[in-house]
């Protein structure tokens, strides 16, 4: 339980704590100003870089013209409602909760003779601008994305969802950080025991700080620490959170970070994109036809070219050609698991790596890793056309995370078809099967409508319906309002 401190009787205790707790004369960003107005003492305080100037310039001219006689009667009231002609008002009597509003932006003031702290919240932070997310880049189609700062993000969602039924839930996570957290959802659409649970669990989040934002919370309400697989999608894009909302999920926007957490996610939800619905139903499901294909060839592709080589007695005689002529010095195996360590030796430097340069690291990447390895023996051709293949179905995955657990899986996946063979091979396979088929993302199955099977939500997984024949909402939401 959070202690609190109520307001002292006298005016400079009052100041006193302020100054004390947030440490004033010690920080150069905190400003502390005293003032008189109405021959009454004043404080002001608020973080420097978090305060609209000329707004809080305004605010002070007009307390500097009030005349003794203005705050003879209801001092606080006449404050709130004449005399600080400002939207956003509030009023707090806890020293300790004022004090912490002051670190996220708004200013406090504290009036003599006045029990509450009069808080103005007229805070601005440092922000980008709206841009397009690198991620989830479309060919047509808006060109804003979600930034850093909550508010924005809010406003991005609310301009594409007009409903009045729309909520955005304010919470504070961190007893050091407190952190701005927003719960979003229709009302009117999205089930209440699911908003009910997400609100507990994220309430019951005890920790100091969230230093990752999103990611950090995704630790906690997943439960599923080990899970390679993620159980949260995220977007940047405003038009995706708001075609969510519209079905019935759960957003959740933290502040500092400019992903949108989408609740609850399947693994099929991680297969979609944008550009599928930028472009005409029929394109649009070629397009995810070619990326199922892209991320089933990434997955099974190598393992199985992998298997044939060892055992080529499993290829029919038309297919003999697979498999390398020559042994060569390196085990085939090990040849796969050094070019793949590679590549993520290759991703991690080209993320580091300066955009200016990022040409250069493609020539060396190119010339020494691909061709001079092959001349000089240690990989094969077949070997790096393959890994290659694995590699484009990878970054054709719309998800980034689900990308980086499909990689770990397709290493597992080698090494025990390199140990068993085929019956490793089949194992393996039917392994990550039901594993996913095991997995749930908040009591929604994660294979969902494969594994439980639901057939027309797996038609509408498999192509890409025209919007004017999607009139249901999907079932696994449980929405209040089934119907578009």
């Amino acid at each position: 339980m959070k202690k609190k401190q109520p307001m002292f009787e006298s005016f400079d205790k009052n100041v006193e704590f302020f100054t004390e707790y947030l440490g004033t004369d010690e920080s150069f960003d905190l400003i502390h100003l005293d003032v008189v107005y109405a021959k009454r003492k004043m404080s002001l305080f608020m973080v420097d870089g978090f305060v609209k100037d000329d707004i809080l310039h305004y605010l002070m001219r007009g307390l500097s013209h009030l005349e003794p006689e203005d705050l003879e009667v209801d001092v606080l009231e006449n404050l709130l409602k004449t005399h600080i002609p400002y939207v956003e008002l509030d009023k707090e009597r806890d020293l300790l909760k004022a004090a912490d509003h002051v670190l996220a932006g708004p200013t406090a003031l504290i009036v003599e003779g006045v029990d509450h702290v009069i808080m103005i919240d007229a805070r601005t932070y440092p922000v980008r601008g709206p841009e397009e997310p690198d991620l989830e880049r479309v060919v047509r189609g808006s060109r804003d994305g979600f930034v850093e700062t909550i508010v924005f993000n809010a406003a991005l969602t609310r301009r594409r969802v007009r409903d009045r039924s729309l909520r955005m839930e304010y919470l504070q996570i961190g007893r050091r950080s407190q952190t701005d957290i927003c719960l979003c959802y229709i009302k009117e659409i999205a089930e209440d025991e699911r908003v009910q649970h997400l609100r507990r669990v994220l309430k019951e989040i005890d920790t100091d700080a969230l230093p990752m934002a999103e990611k950090t919370i995704e630790e906690y309400i997943s439960g599923q620490h080990w899970n390679p697989y993620p159980v949260i999608r995220y977007t940047e894009r405003p038009d995706t959170a708001a075609a969510h909302l519209y079905e019935g999920h759960i957003l959740i926007i933290i502040d500092g970070s400019p992903s949108v957490m989408i609740t609850p996610a399947t693994f099929w939800h991680h297969m979609q994109h944008a550009e599928e619905y930028r472009q005409k139903p029929l394109v649009g499901a070629y397009l995810r036809w070619v990326r199922f294909a892209a991320l089933f060839m990434s997955l099974f592709l190598l393992p199985l070219y992998y298997l044939f080589s060892i055992q080529p007695e499993l290829l029919p005689v038309e297919l003999s050609y697979i498999g390398p002529e020559e042994e060569g010095a390196i085990p085939l195996l090990v040849q796969f698991l050094i070019a793949e360590i590679g590549i993520d030796m290759l991703r991690m430097a080209a993320i580091h790596t300066p955009s200016s340069l990022a040409t250069a690291l493609g020539l060396v990447a190119a010339i020494l890793i691909g061709q001079v390895a092959v001349d000089v023996g240690l990989f094969s051709t077949e070997v790096v056309l393959y890994l290659s293949i694995a590699a484009i179905g990878t970054f054709a995955t719309p998800s980034y995370e689900v990308g980086l657990a499909d990689r770990i899986s397709r290493v597992a996946l080698l090494v025990v078809t390199g140990f068993f063979g085929l019956k490793g091979y089949l194992i393996g396979i039917t392994f990550w099967i039901l594993y996913l088929s095991h997995m749930k993302s908040f009591k929604t199955p994660y294979m969902w409508p494969f594994i439980p099977f639901s057939l027309r939500a797996f038609r509408d997984i498999l192509i890409r319906s025209p919007i004017p024949l999607k009139n249901r909402r999907p079932a696994f939401l449980h929405p209040k309002d089934p119907d578009r």
